[in-house]
């Protein structure tokens, strides 16, 4: 009552880490009214901008995530260059195979499965980790979770947090390799320690430098800014070189 009284919101977290539930005050709530007002009233054009600087964002941290100068390297830059709004192109599809080919190096041959354990169970964590912090970031700024800028799906409370998982998920994809390569092949509880420490990542969020953390609630600011009209591009973490 008091946090209500003070003009709080209050996000319920359940075991996965995920918001369940928000606690709103009834009286000086309109800001978060006129958010969720936004993001519905979100022109299709924007949408395919915003998601454009997802995409592009997220291949550029591919990018950066194999060796300088290498053949592949250079296919993403090119790729992420190519972007159109919206990716009718699915150029996202085509960097994914081109960066997964070459995620572990040269005679290291790697296939992503989404249910597959060892290295792929770990990225799977890391990933849900990350995807959590980001729908507790976007629940605190006001933004209703459920509704994405390029993900529709009526049985997934989340649609927003996936969106913005897209360019983040590279810096999970660093950890796990470093873990697999120091031997660490298994998703089990010290891996899972490892893993959460992404959370922690030191990254450039537009002008300001900090862990991962912080960097979400940069992020979810600016697509409010973004769906407000008052910019057009988002700040996206990333890792600096």
């Amino acid at each position: 009552a008091k946090l209500s009284e003070s003009g709080a919101g209050v996000v319920l977290c359940g075991p996965k880490h995920l918001p369940v539930a928000m606690v709103l005050p009834f009286s000086g709530n309109s800001e978060v009214t006129r958010r969720v007002k936004y993001q519905i009233e979100a022109k299709k054009p924007v949408q395919k901008r915003l998601w454009q600087q997802v995409i592009t964002a997220k291949i550029h941290a591919q990018a950066r995530n194999l060796p300088p100068g290498s053949v592949e390297r250079l296919r993403l830059e090119t790729l992420a260059k190519q972007v159109r709004p919206g990716d009718p192109a699915n150029l996202e599809a085509q960097a994914a195979r081109v960066y997964w080919r070459a995620w572990l190096g040269v005679g290291k041959p790697f296939k992503r499965n989404k249910n597959g354990g060892g290295l792929n169970a770990q990225l799977n964590y890391g990933y849900s980790v990350v995807r959590a912090a980001v729908a507790r970031s976007l629940v605190s700024s006001g933004l209703y979770p459920a509704l994405g800028i390029h993900h529709s799906n009526r049985s997934n409370a989340f649609c927003l947090a996936d969106d913005f998982l897209e360019p983040l998920r590279p810096l999970v994809d660093a950890l796990a390799r470093q873990l697999w390569f120091a031997g660490k092949k298994q998703l089990d509880r010290e891996t899972k320690g490892q893993l959460l420490s992404v959370l922690q990542v030191s990254v450039r969020t537009g002008r300001h430098s900090g862990p991962l953390m912080i960097g979400l609630h940069r992020m979810t600011a600016s697509l409010v800014r973004c769906l407000r009209g008052q910019q057009r591009n988002l700040v996206i973490p990333k890792v600096e070189e």
